[in-house]
């Protein structure tokens, strides 16, 4: 492919832009792994942050870059991605994800980060964008199937949960689950660093494949964009976001240890699988569904559905919302860039 020509400073100013996604990300969507510690009392607020950042960071030594892999390569062409098209797309999520933040909607940084990318690509290229559709219809397609895994795997838990304490008092029961609450939360914290600084070496790993720096070939990503990347979504993670907080832990459904435990296993359960099959999928869509299906395994009424109706709005609107922003950031930085 051919390399393009871009200054230090741009280059160095995409990356701090990359960063401050990631960090963002982990403030936006951190509240997804403790926020069911947090709602039934396991740990306080202070120490949930410092708990779930330092699994966030540990995920490094879990996961292979499968997910850094299909984002550098498997969303759009590498090969038609220049510097403007990754500055439209990053500020494209980075904007969709503040303006989320703000009104308390857990929305996905995942689709926000896939949407604009594929907003910048096709504000460049118009109605014949080399979009790579293989990539692109299995992240959409796993807008669904995420949190519906999630839904199942939670609700089943919750049910095998029941059956076995069958005999036992809420409150006995209780006791076997404030330890395994938090060995559940470190597994989605684990899943959520895994995923999710992935994304943001992806687009860096893009970056620097489009400068000429690196390759497609995994050997030639430096490790400093790795270890940077971990860094950043555990720092996010650490100053956490608790306007998300209140509406993951209390506002879908009331959450005790045994149903907070089986909620943040269902979404680590399924977010480890799909990090394995280097599937970029949601961490916001996969607690949710897990949320849900132990809200429903106990009482159909258990679930408030209004909120949860909202929240499939936001999940709708990520990608082509994220997508338009970027692409008038296109603009923006083809313009001053």
């Amino acid at each position: 492919m051919e390399h393009l020509t871009i200054s230090m400073w741009s280059l160095a100013l995409l990356i701090i832009v990359a960063l401050a996604f990631d960090f963002m990300n982990g403030f936006h969507d951190g509240a997804n792994s403790i926020s069911t510690i947090v709602a039934t009392g396991a740990l306080t607020p202070k120490q949930a942050v410092i708990f779930a950042a330092f699994f966030n960071f540990a995920a490094l030594f879990v996961f292979h870059l499968s997910v850094a892999a299909t984002i550098g390569k498997g969303t759009v062409d590498p090969a038609f991605v220049d510097h403007f098209v990754i500055f439209g797309a990053l500020m494209g999520a980075l904007a969709w994800n503040i303006i989320t933040w703000y009104y308390g909607i857990p929305s996905s940084s995942s689709h926000a980060l896939v949407g604009g990318l594929v907003g910048a690509t096709v504000a460049k290229a118009g109605s014949g964008a080399p979009i790579v559709w293989a990539g692109f219809g299995k992240i959409l397609a796993f807008i669904i199937i995420s949190p519906l895994v999630g839904f199942f795997i939670g609700g089943m838990l919750m049910v095998l949960v029941a059956w076995v304490f069958r005999n036992q008092s809420p409150h006995q029961a209780g006791k076997w689950f404030r330890s395994g609450q938090l060995f559940a939360a470190a597994a989605y914290s684990l899943g959520h660093g895994g995923n999710d600084a992935q994304k943001t070496i992806g687009i860096i790993w893009l970056l620097l494949i489009t400068a000429g720096v690196a390759t497609k070939d995994v050997s030639t990503l430096p490790m400093w964009v790795v270890y940077s990347c971990y860094g950043a979504i555990a720092w996010g993670t650490y100053l956490g976001g608790w306007r998300i907080v209140k509406t993951m832990g209390s506002k879908i459904t009331k959450l005790n240890s045994v149903s907070g435990s089986c909620a943040s296993m269902g979404g680590a359960i399924s977010l480890g699988l799909a990090t394995f099959a280097g599937i970029p999928v949601s961490t916001t869509h996969t607690i949710t569904g897990a949320i849900v299906g132990v809200g429903t395994a106990q009482d159909v009424k258990a679930v408030r559905w209004a909120v949860t109706f909202n929240l499939l709005i936001a999940w709708v609107l990520t990608i082509p919302a994220a997508g338009l922003i970027a692409a008038l950031f296109w603009y923006v930085g083809k313009s001053f860039l």
